[in-house]
C-alpha cells in the first residue's frame, strides 16, 4: 500500500527493449500488487501490423490505450503495475485520466542499446528491431511531468527495483502528481 494508504498504481515506461515488463514484474511481486503487461493488450491487427515492421499511428493505439486504462480503472482494490510504452504525453494524460494515483517509472535507454536488446529477442516477439528507431522518434520525454520516476535503464535490475520502491513509498499528492522527499 502507499504511504495515504490508497492503492496505489505504477506504469513503467519507454521504448522497446528497455525492460519495462521485467521492471514491472518485479514491483508487482515485491509489493504484492497485479502486474498488468500492456503488450498483452494489443489486438491482433495491431501485432500483425508490428510483426510487418509498421509502425502504430495513434488511431492504431486508440483502442489499445482504452482497454489499458479500463484495467487500471477496474483495479481500485490494490495496487497495480503496467508496462507500457506510453511515448507520447497525451498517451500517459489518458491513463492518468483512468486511476488518480498513478505515476511513472521511465526507463531511459540509448537508441543503440534499445535496438540491441530488441534485435536479441527477435525469435520470440511480435516487435522487430526495425521498428526502434520510430519508437525513439515517437517518444515525448517526461522530463517536466509531475509523478515520474527517471531511471538509467542500463543499471542492474536490483537496483532499479530498490530505488523504485524507495520513490514509491515516498508521499504522493494526488492532485498535483507531486512526490514529495
Amino acid at each position: 500500500m502507499m504511504p495515504d494508504s490508497a492503492p496505489g498504481a505504477l506504469v513503467v515506461m519507454g521504448v522497446s527493449g528497455c525492460g519495462k515488463s521485467s521492471l514491472a514484474d518485479a514491483v508487482a511481486a515485491a509489493l504484492g500488487w497485479r502486474a498488468i503487461e500492456g503488450d498483452d493488450f494489443h489486438g491482433p491487427r495491431n501485432k500483425a501490423l508490428m510483426h510487418a515492421g509498421i509502425a502504430l499511428t495513434d488511431a492504431d493505439r486508440a483502442g489499445w490505450l482504452d482497454a489499458l486504462g479500463a484495467e487500471l480503472a477496474a483495479s481500485r482494490e490494490g495496487g497495480v503495475v503496467l508496462s507500457c510504452s506510453a511515448l507520447k504525453r497525451s498517451y500517459r494524460d489518458r491513463l492518468r485520466g483512468a486511476h488518480a494515483g498513478l505515476r511513472f517509472a521511465f526507463l531511459e535507454i540509448a537508441e543503440a542499446a534499445a535496438l540491441a536488446r530488441v534485435a536479441a529477442r527477435a525469435a520470440g516477439h511480435f516487435f522487430p528491431a526495425a521498428l526502434v528507431r520510430n519508437q525513439f522518434e515517437t517518444l515525448e520525454p517526461p522530463t517536466a511531468e509531475a509523478g515520474v520516476l527517471r531511471l538509467d535503464a542500463l543499471l542492474p535490475p536490483s537496483a532499479l527495483l530498490d530505488a523504485t520502491l524507495a520513490w514509491l513509498a515516498r508521499p504522493f499528492d494526488r492532485q498535483t502528481h507531486e512526490v514529495t522527499p
